[in-house]
């Protein structure tokens, strides 16, 4: 008998609907009557007192171990059905829940931003947090949703494999008074974006990729932020069939985000087609009909206007 045969008939006789289950961050194994619990964690971030509680569940409900899987969630295998309410409700004592899984808006992911990594330019952890607050759970209807923040180009929480992905990115400026002409940001330029010109730093902002590294390095503050903010990417996905996402915007501020996230989530309601993913819904009607119905009327200016873009998987030509 195939699994999917075992698991109807199952269900069937537990009177259990696994779809509303694993949308309810409970996810059928392979093994008879046994599920693994998704614990909500935004950003990878735990308390330690729920650590401890996550082990407490692992050893009480489960066969003492947990998984911590690759988006940043705990998660404990080899619960019984049976356990789900007691689990939930004792998750709920120390303010705790579930993570969701299936055609909704799914926990977000972030790197640590410039809460505690010295390469971070925007506060990650805070937009994650406020973001799982707002949008955690909601029913996409179509496909889950992923949306992650990354806290500078090097991109740790794959922001071009999410539905939604902003990364942090700060623009460099040159104080010609203070300038010495050390040549230092020049070459700790790893995209060689800066030459010296009459003994001051140009760049290049075809190669510039707003890491800030020349910003860093400047020993006397003679390179200054500009302007810092958010690059915004829509469309990504990774699996079986990943795509590279969309670059739709830069430099947006924390609320300009939040308010594109909400946008773009009514849209994707409205447009998607049956478990299409948004950047299949926007390959199919026009990068041009997202532009112009998300992020033109929000006032922010868009960074490419045509339906091009790196796709980095098509059957049989990988990374193209």
């Amino acid at each position: 008998m195939d699994y999917n045969h075992r698991l109807r008939r199952e269900s069937r006789r537990l009177k259990l609907d696994f779809d509303n289950l694993k949308s309810g961050g409970f996810i059928k194994q392979t093994q008879e009557n046994l599920f693994t619990v998704r614990l909500r964690c935004p950003g990878g971030k735990i308390t330690s007192a729920q650590l401890r509680k996550a082990a407490d569940i692992a050893e009480k409900y489960g066969r003492g171990e947990v998984h911590t899987s690759f988006r940043q969630s705990i998660e404990v295998p080899y619960v019984h059905y049976q356990h789900f309410d007691v689990l939930t409700d004792e998750l709920k004592e120390i303010g705790w829940s579930v993570a969701s899984c299936g055609p909704r808006i799914r926990v977000p992911t972030a790197c640590a931003g410039c809460t505690w990594n010295p390469n971070g330019l925007m506060d990650t952890q805070a937009m994650c947090q406020e973001v799982d607050k707002r949008y955690f759970g909601t029913a996409s209807g179509h496909h889950k949703f992923k949306i992650s923040f990354s806290g500078c180009p090097l991109d740790c929480a794959r922001t071009r494999e999410m539905d939604l992905g902003f990364q942090g990115i700060i623009e460099p400026q040159v104080d010609e008074n203070l300038c010495n002409a050390c040549n230092l940001c020049v070459i700790n330029c790893d995209d060689k974006a800066l030459t010296m010109v009459n003994d001051l730093p140009v760049m290049d902002k075809n190669k510039c990729n707003y890491c800030g590294d020349c910003i860093k390095v400047c020993p006397i503050d003679a390179m200054v932020p500009a302007r810092k903010g958010w690059l915004v990417r829509v469309g990504g996905k990774h699996g079986k069939h990943p795509y590279y996402a969309y670059e739709i915007v830069q430099f947006a501020t924390d609320e300009q985000c939040h308010a594109l996230i909400g946008k773009t989530i009514l849209w994707y309601q409205a447009n998607a087609v049956g478990r299409e993913r948004i950047g299949l819904t926007i390959e199919r009607l026009g990068l041009s009909k997202f532009l112009d119905e998300v992020v033109k009327p929000l006032g922010l200016e868009a960074m490419v206007t045509s339906g091009e873009r790196k796709r980095f998987w098509t059957a049989g030509n990988l990374y193209n």
